[in-house]
């Protein structure tokens, strides 16, 4: 199966073409405090404008239940990337209680810090409010983590898990056969300046990524 990839911080509709054209599997918009955040109106002025297939992802940091429901609804998303330190509880309520809503992913980050053990140790025990785990450095760091400090307790399980954290072209490859990941998620490392994309980078990206996947 070919690995999912994430391009996140999609500010304009040119932007989310290139990503489109380059080969991503999914956009991601930033709805929390970034250079790179984006309103729900303006979100919704590229995500009606993008294929089908393409996932469209909500990035949210410790927002209320009601504010993320009404986001995902006004917006269209298919999928909430949680980045901040919500509950297997929240999460569970997060989309159960009588919504209309039609079924969204989940997506929650974990970051690899001090907490990491007891975090995924504990997401591993809830996992069926999930659909999948991302691994970063921080938010909006654009730095990568101690690859080798997670490794092993990586890719242990049937959960899903999307790597992140300062990828770019030159080190995506080098990324996937250390962890073998689900998915992806790229936003700095395809970048001209800060939410704005390089088309030459997302289409150096995703080669990397098909590359490292024939080996």
């Amino acid at each position: 199966m070919p690995t999912w990839i994430k391009i996140c911080g999609t500010t304009s509709f040119e932007d989310a073409l290139a990503s489109v054209a380059a080969g991503a599997d999914a956009l991601g918009f930033i709805f929390a405090p970034s250079p790179r955040r984006i309103s729900a109106q303006q979100a919704r002025g590229i995500a009606t404008q993008l294929p089908g297939k393409i996932e469209r992802v909500g990035v949210f940091v410790n927002e209320p239940a009601e504010a993320i429901r009404s986001t995902v609804e006004q917006v269209g998303l298919t999928a909430v990337q949680l980045h901040g330190g919500e509950t297997p509880e929240f999460i569970a309520d997060l989309f159960a209680r009588g919504t209309h809503l039609p079924r969204v992913k989940v997506i929650k980050t974990i970051l690899a810090n001090e907490s990491f053990d007891a975090t995924l140790a504990l997401f591993r025990r809830h996992h069926e409010c999930l659909d999948s785990i991302l691994l970063d450095s921080g938010a909006g760091s654009g730095k990568t983590f101690d690859w080798h400090k997670i490794q092993d307790q990586v890719g242990a399980d049937s959960l899903r898990f999307i790597l992140a954290g300062g990828l770019n072209p030159e080190n995506v490859g080098e990324a996937m056969q250390k962890f073998s990941p689900w998915g992806v998620d790229v936003v700095s490392g395809v970048e001209r300046a800060p939410g704005r994309k390089d088309p030459d980078k997302l289409k150096a990206f995703v080669a990397a990524v098909r590359k490292a996947e024939q080996q």
